[in-house]
């Protein structure tokens, strides 16, 4: 372990290296800063003990994730596209009960990640797409039709930039139907639906730690379930089909199933653990930057409805992520010069998740959308759609004004 002394003089030089002159590109990005000193000093303690591959860090922090979201059963990987891999592969795996077969179809919400979607479909399921809803960007759950989703055996919900749908809608669709339920909560780690965080609801909840998430360990992830037999299988599936670590065997090298190789280090481990202990605090700064901005807009003398700001969900208290942007009918045209004049002034822009994924060459070349069925509220997000970062510290007056000048200097 690193002492006092030692790590008073480890602080000075993470401080000296952040002190350096900016070479950034943006000045405004999607994250700054996303380690603090402590999380830095972690990870070099790790690097010292030269025990940098998965193990009781590992384990340590897995444990307090349970803990923090109320979950069973948590399994860290190296993504959060990861934990949708192990996620698709368990439910098409013989050892799971009533599992997948090939072409089994799946509901996914239009607007979606990529790594949302092609998992289920390397595990040979088909897509069944459906629109979002505008208030939140997630699965429009009015359109839960049974008859229209007769054949549906699973679903991939997303929410959407710490978002989510009607959960009680959506649970009572699970219910009726018998369905496995995924959920994607890589952009919502600390959201909280009724009493319960989102990622718990499901068979499956997922996690990604990249930069400028909730939390963040450069990269890593986690998955959650319920059961101990899930956790068993997927804990077999993340390193190679085998059972170490949950067989008492005299064999070493036991292989009872198919797997990967999508293991964490315990470096990402640590800081990820690091960050956990501070995100109670970072959604609180989300959310008090988010309200500010919001409304020094609103209030601004040059405010004329230019965007609509996404709500949270009836019953959620959400944690966001980002600060998403639908720029409103009248200033549309106007959208392509209005982000290159934001990346021009140091603000970073990003499009909401992939927007309409059908329109994605992928999906063309896969043949996702042949009949051309219009997602109507997706391609509206597609098209107006945009967010910049939303920072894990309070906001200086000096950045709310430059945030403001900048966003409405928009033209019709």
């Amino acid at each position: 372990m690193i002492t006092k002394k030692e790590g008073i003089f480890l602080e000075k030089i993470v401080r000296k290296f952040e002190n350096q002159k900016k070479s950034e590109k943006y000045s405004y990005p999607l994250l700054e800063k996303g380690f603090t000193a402590e999380d830095i000093i972690k990870g070099i303690e790790i690097l010292l003990s030269r025990k940098l591959t998965m193990g009781k860090f590992t384990k340590i922090f897995e444990k307090e994730f349970c803990k923090f979201i109320g979950a069973n059963y948590a399994l860290m990987v190296n993504s959060g596209s990861s934990a949708n891999l192990l996620a698709a592969f368990a439910l098409i795996n013989p050892k799971k009960k009533n599992h997948l077969k090939p072409g089994d179809e799946f509901i996914i919400p239009a607007i979606c990640w990529s790594t949302s979607l092609w998992p289920l479909v390397q595990a040979g399921l088909k897509p069944n797409f459906i629109d979002v809803d505008k208030s939140n960007y997630c699965i429009d759950t009015k359109k839960l039709s049974e008859k229209k989703f007769r054949n549906i055996k699973a679903i991939m919900n997303i929410h959407i930039l710490g978002n989510s749908p009607d959960m009680n809608n959506l649970m009572n669709f699970v219910k009726r139907k018998k369905t496995f339920l995924i959920e994607d909560t890589c952009e919502a780690l600390g959201s909280i639906y009724g009493k319960k965080h989102l990622g718990t609801f499901g068979d499956f909840g997922t996690f990604s730690f990249y930069y400028s998430h909730q939390i963040t360990s450069g990269e890593g992830g986690m998955i959650v379930c319920k059961t101990k037999e899930d956790y068993e299988l997927l804990h077999t599936l993340r390193a190679h089909g085998w059972d170490r670590g949950l067989s008492r065997s005299k064999n070493k090298f036991n292989f009872i199933n198919s797997g990967f190789n999508v293991r964490p280090l315990d470096l990402t481990a640590v800081i990820g653990l690091s960050q956990l202990k501070r995100l109670k605090d970072m959604i609180k700064k989300r959310t008090l930057n988010r309200n500010l901005l919001i409304n020094k807009l609103k209030n601004s003398d040059k405010w004329d409805n230019q965007f609509k700001f996404f709500d949270p969900t009836k019953n959620l208290k959400p944690s966001w992520f980002g600060f998403p942007i639908l720029i409103n009918k009248p200033y549309l045209k106007n959208k392509k010069k209005f982000m290159n004049f934001l990346n021009s002034s140091g603000i970073e822009t990003r499009p909401i998740l992939s927007g309409n994924f059908l329109n994605q060459p992928s999906s063309k070349l896969y043949g996702f959308n042949i009949f051309r069925k219009k997602f109507k509220i997706s391609q509206e997000i597609e098209d107006g759609g945009l967010f910049i970062g939303l920072p894990t510290k309070n906001i200086s007056k000096g950045t709310i004004n430059f945030l403001t000048s900048k966003l409405l200097s928009i033209k019709k």
